[in-house]
């Protein structure tokens, strides 16, 4: 990765500041008026002090006078520049997590293969904060210092050009520290930020499964990873603090020591007749104030050079290549959807297992409104079906059609409105069991919400809860049952009204009465639907027009359940072993009806007898 040994990431910040122009110069004039009132009050000093001896009481009070107004300006201004450049930060700020986050949540799963959730939210809060904290307060007092610095060696050229030179000489001797420290700063600085969202990235990982770490009993090993994590960011923390302490004292003594020796060398001079008292004392006013702003410089120069590897961490995450992205020139979806489904030759591996097949020369053919199951052992590329038809990866090579349109032509939002999926895991977010159905389709009415949750079998319990569908139902669902996440997912598919249904273990965590009632919707809402099931039960099979064997990242085997049976292979083996499972009596000696099982063997369902007939033999 490129490193820049000084603040020069900090120009990535400027996009963000340019809509802000108004308030950034009235801001940097505030600095201006500052700095300028700050230099004017030396001036006031010097004519008190010589005005002592040499003019009346009168007018040495209209030269305090002047010294109060001044300093009044001067506390207005501040105040002005404070609050120009704390509102100016807060817009900055809020505009870059904005746009970290709207870049982020439409980046594709494989840049999440390389890249932690928690590494993302690390930068998305503490490297925003510390580029808040710089533009807030640390840009302000370095450029405000930096006027300060520029103003005062000028006055003390225009009030005493030798003991200027005397104190200038010291100037190479103090850049020599700030150039090779300040780049060493910057880098541990950096190292410090990536450390801090190793930590994060683990500790919302451990959190995010904190049951299965209680569960195995494993708090110790999580407690040591993570301590173990901080004890790094904390080394790299005390690398830079010991950098940056070094700076800023040798910084202060060189910068102090020339102002001791230039006073030294100013009061010869005074002694010599040469200046007067008031010129001396002036001239020392800008000598301090120009190391003070020498002093300062240096210890924000540590935070501008933090905020530069907060910049560039945030930067990288605003220019990440998606490596699936969307065409310049997109095709629209057809006005009617039929949901047809082709994969023609489809090859594909997941960067993150390069070389080894997920997919290898799939073909099929989905036609309008048509069931098929995916069944097959795990791993043999059914999930992955479903990966590449919502396109969160694109195939190494072949090509995936909805409706005839390779769907790399299409923008990724405008296809996927035509898909509804029910994972086996489903997502859901702390906000009210209304708004988690109405989630695939804000625009839903309630009424629209509810019928959706009566067809999912979860609307008695939901209207049960202290406060109906309006209640919380925690993070991730916490309040919820397996079964009860599995259904509110359902419902949000049924409201979704899709032409394609992607069905991914939808009933596996419901009980057997749920399940049947819910595989009965599932039925009504596939009439006219193309649905993709992803099964292991027979009864989801059973339900399909045709079955797809995977193995292996191919297709096996295809057909109906008897033909499959008849066929004998991988797909007999597996109905085999459920049979079998299913003839054996369980803990409590009951057995599943005979009968039942005996019609799950052989008696096809109408559908299927039909679409035996229609078999052509091809993956249609």
């Amino acid at each position: 990765m490129k490193r820049h040994g000084n603040a020069r990431p900090l120009l990535r910040l400027w996009p963000f500041l340019k809509p802000y122009r108004q308030q950034l110069a009235l801001a940097v004039l505030a600095m201006f008026v500052t700095s300028g009132l700050s230099l004017a009050l030396p001036l006031t000093v010097r004519q008190i002090v010589d005005g002592f001896s040499e003019t009346s009481q009168q007018t040495v009070d209209r030269y305090f006078m002047m010294a109060l107004l001044l300093a009044a300006l001067l506390a207005v201004a501040t105040g002005a520049r404070y609050a120009l450049v704390a509102r100016l930060g807060e817009q900055v700020i809020a505009d870059i997590r904005r746009a970290v986050f709207s870049k982020v949540i439409g980046l594709s799963p494989a840049f999440f293969e390389r890249t932690m959730t928690g590494e993302v939210i690390s930068r998305l809060n503490t490297d925003t904060t510390l580029v808040q904290t710089v533009i807030d307060s640390t840009v302000s007092v370095a450029v405000r210092n930096g006027l300060l610095l520029v103003g005062g060696i000028l006055l003390m050229l225009l009030t005493s050009p030798s003991l200027s030179l005397l104190a200038l000489m010291i100037v190479p001797v103090v850049l020599l520290p700030l150039l090779g420290l300040g780049r060493r700063l910057r880098t541990l600085s950096r190292n410090n930020q990536d450390r801090i969202a190793d930590a994060a990235a683990n500790a919302s990982e451990t959190l995010l499964a904190v049951q299965a770490v209680q569960a195995n009993t494993h708090e110790s090993e999580s407690r040591s990873t993570f301590s173990l994590l901080i004890d790094r960011s904390l080394e790299t923390a005390r690398r830079r603090i010991r950098v940056r302490a070094m700076l800023t004292v040798l910084i202060i003594l060189l910068v102090f020591c020339s102002v001791v020796g230039v006073i030294w060398a100013g009061v010869g001079e005074v002694r010599s007749g040469e200046m007067s008292p008031g010129l001396l004392i002036q001239f020392v006013i800008y000598s301090v104030m120009v190391a003070g702003a020498v002093a300062s410089i240096s210890e924000v120069l540590g935070e501008l050079l933090r905020a530069a590897g907060a910049s560039e961490r945030l930067g990288e995450l605003l220019e990440a290549e998606d490596p699936v992205g969307d065409p310049k020139c997109a095709s629209l979806p057809p006005e009617k959807t039929r949901g047809e489904i082709t994969f023609d030759q489809v090859k594909f591996d997941y960067p993150a297992r390069p070389g080894i097949a997920a997919l290898d020369g799939v073909s099929l053919q989905i036609g309008q409104g048509e069931t098929v199951a995916l069944v097959g052992p795990s791993g043999a590329g059914k999930s992955t079906v479903f990966q590449l038809v919502l396109r969160f990866f694109d195939p190494n090579s072949g090509s995936i059609c909805i409706d005839g349109v390779d769907i790399r032509k299409m923008q990724r939002q405008r296809f996927r409105r035509l898909i509804a999926l029910v994972p086996q895991d489903p997502a859901i977010f702390s906000d009210t069991a209304r708004e988690n159905i109405r989630f695939g389709r804000p625009n839903a009415t309630d009424g629209e919400v509810e019928q959706a949750a009566r067809a999912s079998h979860i609307h008695d319990f939901l209207a049960d809860l202290p406060d109906g569908y309006e209640t919380k139902v925690g993070e991730r669902g916490i309040m919820l049952s397996g079964g009860q996440r599995q259904r509110i997912a359902i419902a949000r598919a049924i409201l979704r009204d899709a032409p394609i249904l992607l069905l991914d273990e939808a009933t596996s965590s419901l009980d057997p009465e749920s399940e049947a009632s819910v595989q009965h919707a599932f039925e009504e809402l596939s009439a006219e639907r193309t649905t993709l099931v992803i099964a292991h039960r027979l009864a989801t099979v059973q339900m399909a027009d045709r079955i797809l064997v995977f193995d292996r990242g191919k297709i096996v085997g295809c057909g109906t359940h008897d033909e499959l049976v008849a066929q004998g292979g991988l797909y007999a083996r597996f109905a085999e072993m459920q049979f079998e499972r299913s003839w054996k009596p369980d803990s409590f000696g009951l057995a599943p009806d005979p009968q039942l099982i005996q019609s799950l063997k052989t008696k096809p369902s109408e559908k299927q007898t039909e679409h035996s007939e229609d078999e052509t033999g091809n993956h249609r």
